[in-house]
């Protein structure tokens, strides 16, 4: 999604104009940062609460998540008042957190959320803990008690700076009204420019509560922070040369690239090269799905052609990827034989997990054209590689093992069938928000991802839950687009309260619950690993259960549209019904086998050698020296 399209909250009368949208690392200064339109704010007079929500106006920000409580009473006075600010009252504060998250992530617009001190605060732990895992640009501000009552036990008093340091890109603690604005300045830039992520700014009540002179743009002090947005160019060069001497190259795309916006910059380059393209977890739908040389997910649930390709290949052209556990499997036997250019904002990931023949340090979106324009220099000089006998052997893996799946044994709903059809039904300029678990590895494989910021999941913490309040947040910001929240049975009763907020805001999601009345994943490696022994993972929520509880039930008492789909010949039917429903959320009980499982899978631990097709059943292929 552009990062220039208009955001208008769902639950407004009358549009908004479109905030500015975050400026590029390398455009930005004080004025372009601090202002959506450089505004300059003359000194005036006013409370630490009002100097954050004047803040927030002045960094163009329409739209916040929070549940109020006593130590950011202060700062709530105002934003009644606030004109610019639409608040959504959430009903939990991790709800808050997922709703930022998703709201980022299909806006491409820093998130923000409030919550009050104590467990108000601690509630936004994990979603802030996902939002570092997934890089996504958040700001949470929360209240704190008074200073004079810091570290005396004092009600809901809690450590929030201390507790998030590890799982945030950066916590403040404010203690004087007078450092608000540079604060909370700070942490919007901190959050949204070089490898984005959450931020938490803890302002303590006196200081909420203090008189201060407000003027703007503040002067920020970040004096160590100067993220490095222009690859090197000698690194350049040589990255160029290793893909014209390459083979078989791969371009291995990860979430970075989808933080960076660089669709169209992917395509040239892909098309350019005419390398096969493999885009993980976060990274769907950045480069489409129709396209020829995109051979799907690499992984644990990734095509064969993807998981394939990588371990056969002879040059990884990394972009914004981490080479994270779920795409290697067992690092030390990943792809053996392969060089490694790896191209990301953040140095830290260069070389952790594996080493990196030409690390290339920058942003992607200016990384990406000047490695095309040295790649095609590099071709005019020794003439562009000969890829075909590669391709010869990857159409014939895609050809010999399409992603697909069986119909169940047991007569009940088949649940790729059900994300098929809804991908199918709704298409891509919808946005598909999934929970963790079976759904999510169904929904990566079987949606159609054709945009970026089509698809948004928790990754990297696999935070169950984070589907309904993501979903929400992303409505939010996208008001025109369809939302699905795709969700699992287990996944759903742990943030459907959500439902609540969506009903009284006017925020029309739709979520398909896959009802398969246990927790599936936990269930398949019980099936897989465990001899069939299924510990705890029974929810007796579906087929011929108690139904505890009943989600039409649920649905309907939350105040939502309420369908139950059993079959598979039903499908259809109910999903334009749902489409059909815009005034209010919709839920659907999509009652499905417990037996179905995702395939491929790689085993935990072992080589993506042994990616396995169904069970027991591996790929035959020839694997090089």
């Amino acid at each position: 999604m552009s990062k220039d399209q208009p955001i208008s909250p769902a639950v407004m009368a009358q549009r908004r104009p479109p905030a500015a949208s975050v400026p590029r690392p390398a455009e930005t200064d004080q004025a372009r940062l601090t202002g959506t339109a450089a505004e300059v704010v003359a000194p005036e007079e006013m409370t630490g609460s009002q100097a954050i929500i004047r803040s927030l106006e002045q960094l163009g920000v329409t739209d916040v998540f929070g549940l109020p409580g006593g130590a950011i009473l202060p700062t709530y006075d105002p934003l009644l008042d606030a004109e610019k600010i639409n608040h959504i009252l959430v009903r939990h504060e991790q709800g808050a957190g997922h709703a930022a998250e998703g709201y980022a992530l299909a806006s491409g617009r820093v998130g923000v959320c409030i919550a009050t001190s104590g467990p108000g605060a601690t509630n936004l732990v994990t979603a802030l803990a996902d939002a570092n895992m997934d890089s996504i640009p958040m700001l949470a501000i929360t209240g704190q008690v008074a200073s004079s009552a810091i570290g005396s036990d004092a009600f809901q008093e809690a450590d929030i700076v201390g507790m998030t340091m590890p799982v945030t890109k950066h916590s403040y603690l404010v203690t004087d009204a007078q450092e608000i604005p540079r604060v909370i300045a700070e942490a919007f830039h901190l959050s949204s420019t070089g490898r984005p992520g959450p931020v938490l700014v803890d302002v303590a009540k006196d200081a909420q509560q203090a008189m201060m002179t407000f003027s703007w743009p503040p002067q920020m002090e970040l004096p160590g922070y100067r993220p490095v947005t222009r690859g090197h160019s000698k690194q350049i060069k040589e990255a160029a040369r290793m893909i014209a001497a390459a083979q078989r190259p791969v371009l291995y795309t990860g979430g970075g690239a989808m933080r960076a916006d660089v669709p169209a910059e992917l395509l040239e380059l892909a098309e350019l090269t005419g390398a096969p393209v493999v885009t993980t977890l976060t990274a769907r739908g950045i480069f489409p799905d129709s396209h020829d040389q995109n051979l799907g997910m690499p992984g644990m649930h990734g095509t064969v052609p993807a998981v394939y390709a990588l371990q056969q290949s002879d040059l990884l052209i990394t972009l914004g990827a981490r080479f994270d556990d779920r795409v290697t499997g067992q690092l030390s036997s990943f792809a053996p034989n392969a060089k490694v250019i790896h191209a990301d904002i953040d140095p830290a990931e260069i070389s952790k997990n594996r080493v990196a023949d030409v690390p290339i340090v920058g942003d992607l979106k200016y990384v990406i054209p000047d490695l095309t324009q040295a790649v095609r220099q590099e071709f005019e000089e020794t003439g562009t590689p000969d890829l075909g006998l590669w391709w010869d052997t990857l159409n014939s893996l895609s050809e010999t093992y399409p992603l697909g799946y069986t119909k169940t044994d047991d007569g009940l709903g088949s649940p790729q069938y059900v994300i098929e059809r809804i991908s199918e039904l709704t298409g891509p300029d919808a946005v598909y928000v999934s929970g963790v678990g079976q759904h999510q590895m169904w929904s990566a494989q079987f949606v159609d991802y054709e945009r970026p910021r089509q698809w948004l999941n928790s990754a990297g913490l696999g935070t169950m839950g984070f589907a309904v309040p993501a979903a929400m947040g992303a409505q939010v910001s996208q008001p025109d687009r369809v939302v699905w929240a795709i969700d699992g049975d287990g996944c759903f009763q742990m943030t459907n309260q959500e439902l609540a907020t969506c009903v009284i805001n006017n925020i029309p999601i739709k979520v398909a619950v896959i009802n398969n009345s246990s927790l599936g994943m936990v269930r398949q490696w019980q099936t897989l690993f465990y001899d069939g022994r299924y510990s705890n993972t029974e929810l007796n929520t579906g087929h011929n259960s108690r139904r505890i509880p009943d989600f039409v039930k649920l649905a309907e008492a939350y105040g939502c549209a309420a369908l139950r789909c059993e079959k598979d010949e039903d499908v259809d039917e109910t999903i334009k019904k749902a489409l059909e429903i815009n005034d209010r959320p919709v839920v659907i009980d999509f009652v499905v086998s417990a037996n179905a499982m995702v395939w491929p899978m790689v085993p935990a631990g072992v080589s993506n050698d042994q990616i396995q097709i169904a069970r027991n059943m591996t790929p035959e292929w020839n694997t090089e020296d």
